[in-house]
């Protein structure tokens, strides 16, 4: 596939690196000659330097070949552009933009974005994407990660093994067997174990595997059975009553708004410093409490209530302060996740004592990996700095796969298939398994295998 992507940033260089190490053609432009030579030194990749707006600029960059273009400028305004020249003089098939500004991605404009107007066919917000994905984290608040799939159905979860699990040193195909009871079919837990990060490493476990303290494990699971699952890895929530937001940018007060509409019963309370947001903050809000001052200010950190909060978001700009905030929650014993840009931060959180980062760089990278791939691709969710995918596919009559026992079916050892939907009913699949056309299947690959997932399940297709 031919990809023209528009930004040289880190979400940018992100989408980058993964469609190359799909063996993508790929093009990338910036204006920024310090990002792209950058770029260039690491990736086997076409490089631009010049405005994704002009259209001499894409048409250098190779525009009527493409397939798809992904604008992630930092300006909204040059994505809308790049877009709209993508469309109209190089007929691009996939348009995908970032749109930042709350203006732009308020509702009553949805009709701006078509064919008509200005087209994109994929506006990804990174600010609404993280919200959603932490308040998903606020109701499962002893899950590091939570991804909804198959309309929320089944859920991917990442947990971390401590010393009150009961599972430790226990082999994956005992514990199988533990959560399998084939006398009673009720009983059953509807959960797969499908990686395992351990020293930093991401992998997909053998049957002879066992878990250990501090492995961090990714989970498919259904959703009706997720607080049984909790419990059984020794994990019993205590529900987050009293919620802390540092930073009220879009991404603090899209958390506060949507709890409030939807009538969460967590208390809410936002510190945010500049006085002119704060303001209009809370002007917008209706049930939590906004304070305008620094959230490294101690007084008003304890005016907020810090010692009786269940839980802290640092949202703030600044990774530093973020880092800062979270050490001020280990200190008075509560729970914090914080917003951090540099990737690097990652490598060494636990020396830093971090309890859980977010990365807006590989939340956005992963809603557009579904458009990336192409066929019966419902969505599509990255994991472990891109190491690898869960994806969410239709059985096509075409895939291998289908009509035959996985015992018998040539699945290499970097793909795994964590749960099967046949006619709405969820099933753990075991060796005798059979996926029929129609099926819905959730399953892992490790990037390398990638190409051979795709062709077992035949979504490469056309668009």
């Amino acid at each position: 596939m031919r990809v023209i992507i528009c930004g040289a940033g880190k979400v940018g260089s992100s989408i980058a690196k993964h469609l190359v190490d799909q063996n993508n053609d790929v093009t990338v432009i910036d204006q920024s000659e310090d990002l792209i030579s950058k770029l260039s030194e690491n990736l086997d990749l076409n490089t631009i330097v010049g405005s994704a707006s002009y259209p001499s600029i894409l048409a250098k960059a190779g525009a009527k070949d493409a397939d798809m273009i992904i604008a992630v400028t930092l300006q909204d305004e040059v994505n809308m552009v790049a877009c709209q020249m993508a469309h109209t003089f190089f007929k691009i098939p996939r348009k995908i933009a970032r749109l930042r500004s709350e203006d732009f991605l308020n509702p009553i404009w949805r009709n701006l974005y078509n064919a008509d107007n200005i087209p994109i066919d994929l506006i990804i917000s990174p600010e609404l994407e993280v919200a959603r994905s932490i308040i998903r984290q606020l109701n499962t608040p002893d899950a590091f990660e939570i991804v909804p799939f198959c309309n929320d159905k089944v859920q991917l979860v990442g947990i971390i093994i401590n010393e009150n699990c009961p599972l430790i040193d226990t082999e994956l195909k005992n514990i199988h067997d533990i959560f399998q009871s084939e006398d009673n079919e009720d009983k059953n837990l509807r959960v797969s174990i499908v990686a395992i990060i351990r020293n930093n490493k991401l992998f997909i476990p053998n049957k002879s595997e066992s878990l250990l303290i501090d492995d961090k494990v990714y989970l498919t699971a259904d959703k009706l059975h997720l607080d049984r699952t909790m419990s059984a890895f020794g994990l019993e929530e205590k529900p987050i009553g009293k919620l802390l937001i540092i930073g009220g940018g879009n991404i603090g007060f899209n958390i506060a708004k949507e709890l409030e509409l939807n009538k969460s019963n967590i208390s809410v309370t936002l510190i945010e410093k500049d006085i002119a947001r704060a303001s209009k903050i809370a002007d917008n809000l209706q049930h939590s409490l906004v304070l305008q001052g620094d959230g490294l200010d101690q007084e008003l950190l304890s005016e907020a209530g810090i010692a009786a909060s269940d839980m802290i978001l640092a949202l703030t700009n600044d990774d530093e302060t973020n880092i800062i905030i979270s050490a001020i929650a280990r200190k008075n014993d509560c729970k914090s996740l914080i917003l951090i840009n540099n990737s690097d931060y990652n490598n060494i959180k636990d020396v830093l004592g971090i309890d859980r980062i977010i990365d807006p760089r590989m939340t956005t990278v992963s809603k557009i990996l579904k458009h990336v791939h192409k066929g019966k691709i419902e969505s599509v969710y990255s994991i472990g700095n891109g190491d690898a995918e869960i994806i969410h596919a239709e059985a096509t009559k075409a895939s291998t796969l289908i009509n035959k026992p996985l015992s018998e079916t040539d699945m290499p050892d970097g793909i795994k298939i964590g749960i099967i939907i046949k006619n709405d009913q969820i099933i753990i699949p075991d060796k005798n398994s059979i996926i029929e056309v129609g099926d819905n299947v959730i399953f892992i690959t490790m990037l390398k295998d990638v190409a051979r997932a795709e062709e077992l399940f035949q979504i490469r297709g056309t668009y």
